[in-house]
């Protein structure tokens, strides 16, 4: 007997909720984005429905599948795949974050431990650090770091709040 589709339309916002909650906990716990099936158990749904409900939050935030998988590459702040910004906790690197401005978020999922960001720098190769608790930046080497993207931020030109 086919499993039937489930219409993406027909999830209620608080399984959403739930999922995003489910998924961030276990990646912020363990530095691993867990399976469907293993989210199925600890949501107490089917499968086919927690499949269905990682697939619709993948589909609003800026987050990914690996290709041609179910599995979770990247949930933001943190990427399920290594990146070149490595995370650390309390001198405990586990996590990878999803790119250098999301490697700034991840301070907010552990209030008041210390979070270190180390990466090399994509034009030079330097190594970079940034270490965080909280709302303060405790120490950054080298003092000039900047960043940058070639993606637009904050929307459309007319509506950033900043020029």
């Amino acid at each position: 007997m086919a499993a039937e589709a489930i219409d993406p339309d027909q999830l209620a916002l608080t399984e959403l909720d739930a999922v995003y909650a489910a998924i961030m906990s276990e990646v912020v716990a363990t530095g691993v984005a867990p399976h469907y099936a293993e989210l199925a158990r600890s949501l107490d749904v089917e499968p086919l429905r927690a499949k269905a409900l990682v697939t619709r939050i993948i589909e609003l935030t800026p987050g990914w599948l690996h290709p041609g998988t179910d599995y979770i590459a990247s949930f933001p702040p943190f990427n399920n795949q290594p990146t070149q910004y490595r995370v650390s906790v309390d001198g405990e690197q586990r996590w990878f974050a999803q790119c250098g401005f999301e490697a700034l978020a991840c301070r907010w999922l552990f209030p008041g431990r210390n979070v270190t960001v180390d990466a090399a720098c994509l034009l030079g190769g330097e190594p970079l650090r940034i270490e965080m608790r909280d709302e303060d930046i405790t120490m950054i080497d080298p003092p000039t770091m900047v960043g940058y993207t070639r993606s637009p931020v904050g929307g459309d030109a007319a509506n950033r709040p900043f020029r």
